[in-house]
C-alpha cells in the first residue's frame, strides 16, 4: 500500500470552482422533467433524466475519487480539471428534454470528459516507478474508465444506426464495475476525511437547487396561501437538509479507515433522490400535473432518500451505531407518512403538510439520536 503522509487533505479551492459547474448541471438535469404530456411525465422523459443525473454524479465521482488518491493541487491538476468544465457545458448544453436534438454534444463531451480522467491515471502510473502494483492498479483504473468511452461510442452508432439510445449501458457498467474492483482502492490510503467532504459539498450544492425550485412557493406575497404553501415547502428542504447534517457532524465517523467506495454508491442514489425531490416540489404547485404522479413522486423520493440516509449509518461511530429500536421507529412513521399520502392523495393541502410532519418526526428523532451518540461518546 502507498504511505499516507498522515497529515489532512484539504479540500482545495480548485475543487469548490470545479464543483460549482455542478450546480448549472443539477439544474439542467431537472429541468428535463418539466415537459408534462396528459398531466404525467413520459417514460422516455423520465429515462433522459436518469440517464442524464447518473452521468452527471459518476463524471463527479470520479474526479473526485482521483483527486482523493492522486490530487497534488499542481498545475497539470489545474489544466486537466480546467479542460472538464470547458467540456461540461458542452455536456450540459445536450441536457434536456429534447435530447435527440443534441444527442451527438451531450455523447462526445461525455467521452471526452471521461478520457480526461482516464488519461491522467496513465500519466500518474508513470509516477510510480518503484511499485510495479500501484502502476498495475493505475493502468486498470484508467482501463476500466477506458472501456466504459468504448461503450459510449458502441451507444453512438447503435443510436445512428437504429434511433434507440442505450445510454443506461455504460452507465450501469460504471456503477457495476467499480463495485467490484473496490479492492483496487484498498491500495491507496483514501483519505476519508476529505472524501466525506467533498460529497457533503456536492450535497449542498444539490440543497441549493432544492433552494431555488421552492421560490415560486413564495410569488403570492402574504396571502394566506401563499403563506401556507411557502412556509410547508420550507420546513421540509429545511429539515431534509439538517437530517443530512446530523449525520454528518454527529454519527459518521469520518476518521475511520475506508475505500470510501460504499460511501459514494449510496451518495450517487442519495443524491439522485434529491434532485427527484426538488423536481416533486416544484410539481407540487403546477396544475398541468396530475395527482397521482405529484403524490407518488414527492413519497418514493424521500423515503429513499432517507433509505439512503439510514444506510450511512455503517458509518457510525462505535457508540452512535443505529440500533434495532431506531430502526422500527423509523418504519412506523414512515408507514404512517405512506399510509396517509394515499389516503389524502388528491388533497394538496393535506399533502404537503402530511410531508412536512414526516420530515420534522424523522428529524427530531435523528437529533436525538445524535446527541443522545455523541453524550455516549464522552462518557
Amino acid at each position: 500500500m502507498v504511505e499516507n503522509s498522515g497529515e489532512e487533505k484539504k479540500v482545495e479551492y480548485l475543487e469548490l470552482i470545479y464543483d460549482l459547474i455542478f450546480v448549472y448541471l443539477i439544474g439542467r438535469n431537472n429541468g428535463i422533467l418539466h415537459h408534462i404530456e396528459g398531466g404525467f411525465v413520459t417514460f422516455e422523459v423520465f429515462l433522459a433524466y436518469i440517464m442524464c443525473t447518473l452521468a452527471v454524479i459518476q463524471i463527479w465521482s470520479f474526479t473526485t475519487v482521483y483527486i482523493n488518491l492522486h490530487g497534488r493541487n499542481s498545475v497539470r491538476d489545474h489544466i486537466f480539471l480546467f479542460i472538464n468544465m470547458y467540456l461540461l457545458y458542452h455536456l450540459g448544453n445536450g441536457i434536456g428534454a429534447a435530447w435527440r436534438d443534441d444527442f451527438y454534444e451531450f455523447n462526445i463531451a461525455w467521452i471526452l470528459i471521461l478520457m480526461n480522467i482516464a488519461i491522467q491515471y496513465f500519466l500518474e502510473a508513470r509516477n510510480q516507478k518503484n511499485m510495479p502494483w500501484a502502476i498495475s492498479a493505475l493502468k486498470q483504473q484508467g482501463l476500466i474508465i477506458v472501456a466504459e468511452c468504448v461503450l459510449i461510442i458502441v451507444h453512438i452508432f447503435i443510436y445512428y444506426l437504429t434511433g434507440v439510445s442505450i445510454a443506461y449501458v455504460p452507465i450501469l457498467f460504471g456503477i457495476v464495475i467499480s463495485f467490484f474492483t473496490g479492492h483496487i482502492f484498498s491500495m491507496f490510503p483514501v483519505d476519508f476525511m476529505h472524501l466525506t467532504e467533498r460529497i457533503m459539498l456536492y450535497v449542498v450544492f444539490t440543497f441549493g437547487e432544492m433552494i431555488i425550485a421552492i421560490s415560486s412557493y413564495f410569488e403570492g406575497g402574504f396571502s394566506a396561501d401563499s403563506m401556507y404553501f411557502s412556509i410547508t415547502a420550507f420546513l421540509i428542504v429545511v429539515c431534509l437538509f439538517l437530517s443530512y447534517e446530523i449525520f454528518y457532524n454527529m454519527i459518521v465517523d469520518r476518521e475511520m479507515i475506508s475505500n470510501g467506495l460504499v460511501y459514494m454508491l449510496v451518495h450517487v442514489f442519495l443524491i439522485l433522490s434529491l434532485n427527484n425531490i426538488s423536481v416533486a416540489l416544484e410539481f407540487m404547485q403546477e396544475e398541468e400535473v396530475a395527482l397521482l404522479p405529484k403524490m407518488l413522486f414527492i413519497s418514493i423520493s424521500i423515503l429513499v432518500y432517507y433509505i439512503c440516509l439510514f444506510i450511512l449509518g455503517r458509518f457510525a461511530r462505535k457508540k452512535c451505531v443505529l440500533n434495532a429500536k431506531f430502526f422500527v421507529t423509523m418504519a412506523v412513521i414512515s408507514a404512517c407518512f405512506i399510509i396517509l399520502m394515499i389516503v389524502f392523495r388528491e388533497n394538496m393541502y393535506v399533502n404537503i403538510a402530511v410531508t412536512t410532519a414526516y420530515v420534522l418526526s424523522v428529524t427530531i428523532v435523528l437529533f436525538r439520536r445524535g446527541k443522545y451518540n455523541i453524550q455516549e461518546a464522552k462518557t
